[in-house]
């Protein structure tokens, strides 16, 4: 469909002149700085922004002294070692990290720095942390999204200060995201309010610059209104072909498995300053104001995390996902150090004839034989017989499958799913992947001892066709809209709402954001009773948020008389 937007942005008022594209423009509005006899430039970065930042700023600023603030922390190997609890040696999982940058500076090299600061003349100090040597006179921070980091590991780079260019890619997002990311977000937020230029990195050749100011007014505004985050597309060996077809996507392309198009950790978000548009991550604006956006009650329960997250899998004339589990609370926080699980459910956007959700144990099954089974099949043995041990119920359009954390499941072929999921990273405990290698051409990750420690093996047939397919109850019912509890399943903390409408539904986030899909009909118009916010369109099979700050607001049809089907979530209280 023509409608699917793969580049929502939010247009920031009041800053027309405020934000400069290209390197020409970029380095005419640097250079400004160099006019000053006695002037310190910062640009601190965040980790995997590319060395061409350094030359553009170098030739802008022409100065008479260079530090490199990378240098002040340890080097690689040590760096890896002292990271190396947190990184475990399996491909994707590792401990959380909540300490700071400050961890890994070697402090003899950081007083070494701070002392060949010159008294006089043109500094530049670059780099990751480089506001730790000093905050200088100027302050640019150098962003960068995490879509565009991983593609960059994929292409070969290497971790922050590591020798790792060829390493297996998810190895080095791990390392990014048990480590790296999280002292890199840490210190980025103690200096946001004090940068004076974002330098948007994403599209190397094509820097961007903006003011501070403007970036922060953008995110402000974010916060204050319905929005929609920079979807991603990705392949898989599972992948099928809904995608490219709804969402405006390569024909040429083998198959697309995922989409993330609601996951602040993970999406972007574009601001539209002036004529430019600047892309950051959204992970800013939920560390940045994160009350505004969450609802304090969240805030109070969750911190500065984004606990809902929406995305897609499209199995749509592909492969049945691998079968997975996703473990039990005390698990994942006792492991990996991480405090809730990954609860989600499956709704199914769209179905073929013989779609199906594998979901929960049939009866009495021999939980020796399942595993000596599983791991059999795994060693090269016969493959595993899934549909012995693993219930497949058929399904449909609109159907909705609930997979509390514990529960033996995954979607299979031809079905397309609105995947409504708790947001700790990729906590899948994979299982069985069909004797499949992945689009890499390595095995893909296989858990089967943190598997079976977290299948609860109590969720079988009868006790799954109750309480986890189509759990739907009538909340409202009548003549102007039908409003249903489709999920999620008391043990998750997420509740899900389907409604269907030729009218106008009202709403308040003014306790919590709300996450929504329109899952069936064309468009639909998001708007403020009180005109808190401009009128907010949206189109088919698109995600957007409503912040806690918006308040009140309501869902009509965008074409008169059409029916709309939109499912929203927010967290239970």
């Amino acid at each position: 469909m023509a409608g699917y937007d793969k580049y929502p942005e939010t247009r920031v008022p009041g800053h027309d002149g405020d934000a400069w594209e290209g390197a020409a423009a970029v380095v005419g509005k640097l250079a400004v700085l160099a006019n000053e006899r006695n002037h310190t430039l910062v640009v601190e970065c965040y980790p995997g922004v590319a060395g061409e930042v350094l030359e553009l700023v170098r030739g802008a600023f022409n100065p008479d002294a260079v530090i490199i603030s990378d240098d002040v922390f340890y080097d690689g190997d040590e760096l890896t070692e002292r990271m190396q609890p947190h990184l475990t040696d399996d491909r994707v999982r590792g401990v959380m990290y909540y300490g700071c940058m400050e961890d890994f500076v070697n402090p003899t090299k950081l007083d070494m720095a701070r002392e060949s600061l010159p008294e006089c003349g043109r500094t530049l100090v670059y780099g990751v942390g480089a506001g730790l040597v000093t905050m200088g006179d100027s302050f640019i921070y150098c962003d960068l999204a995490r879509w565009e980091i991983e593609l960059r590991y994929r292409r070969g780079m290497p971790n922050f200060r590591a020798h790792n260019g060829g390493e297996d890619s998810l190895r080095k997002i791990k390392r990014g995201y048990f480590v790296e990311w999280r002292v890199a977000d840490k210190r980025k937020m103690q200096v946001f309010d004090r940068v004076d230029f974002f330098l948007d990195s994403n599209l190397e050749g094509v820097p961007k610059l903006a003011t501070g100011d403007a970036v922060r007014d953008g995110l402000r505004a974010v916060a204050m209104q319905p929005f929609r985050l920079v979807p991603y597309f990705d392949p898989g060996v599972w992948g099928g072909q809904w995608m490219k077809r709804v969402c405006g996507l390569d024909p040429a392309a083998d198959n697309y498995a995922w989409s993330f198009d609601g996951v602040p950790e993970e999406n972007s978000l574009y601001l539209r300053i002036g004529e430019t548009r600047v892309e950051l991550p959204a992970q800013d604006l939920v560390l940045w104001r994160p009350v505004e956006l969450l609802g304090l009650k969240n805030y109070c329960r969750f911190g500065a995390e984004f606990p809902i997250r929406f995305d897609f899998l499209d199995t749509m004339g592909g492969q049945n996902l691998s079968l997975q589990v996703h473990p039990m609370t005390e698990y994942i926080r006792s492991h990996f150090g991480m405090t809730y699980t990954q609860d989600e459910s499956y709704y199914i956007l769209d179905a073929g004839e013989d779609a199906g959700v594998f979901l929960g144990l049939r009866e009495r099954v021999d939980r020796e034989a399942f595993e000596h089974d599983l791991r059999l099949a795994q060693e090269g043995g016969p493959s595993f017989p899934a549909e012995s041990y693993v219930n497949r119920f058929p399904a449909k359009k609109h159907d909705h499958f609930l997979v509390p954390a514990g529960t033996l499941h995954c979607s299979a072929a031809n079905a397309m799913v609105l995947e409504i999921s708790a947001t700790p990273y990729n906590f899948t405990f994979k299982l069985w992947d069909w004797g499949r290698l992945g689009l890499d051409g390595l095995p893909r990750p296989i858990h089967i001892d943190d598997g079976m420690a977290n299948i609860q093996w109590d969720r079988t047939t009868e006790w799954v066709r109750e309480n986890l397919v189509n759990a739907i109850e009538v909340v409202h019912e009548s003549d102007d809209y039908l409003e249903e509890h489709t999920g999620l399943h008391e043990l998750e903390f997420i509740e899900t709402r389907r409604f269907t409408t030729t009218g106008t539904t009202a709403h308040d986030a003014t306790d919590g954001f709300h996450m929504l899909n329109l899952v069936d009909g064309t468009s639909a118009v998001v708007e403020s009773p009180d005109g808190f916010f401009e009128p907010f369109i949206v189109h088919y099979a698109e995600t957007f948020i409503v912040p806690a700050a918006a308040g009140r607001y309501t869902v009509r049809p965008g074409c008169v008389g059409e029916q709309i089907v939109f499912v929203k979530a927010f967290v239970r209280h």
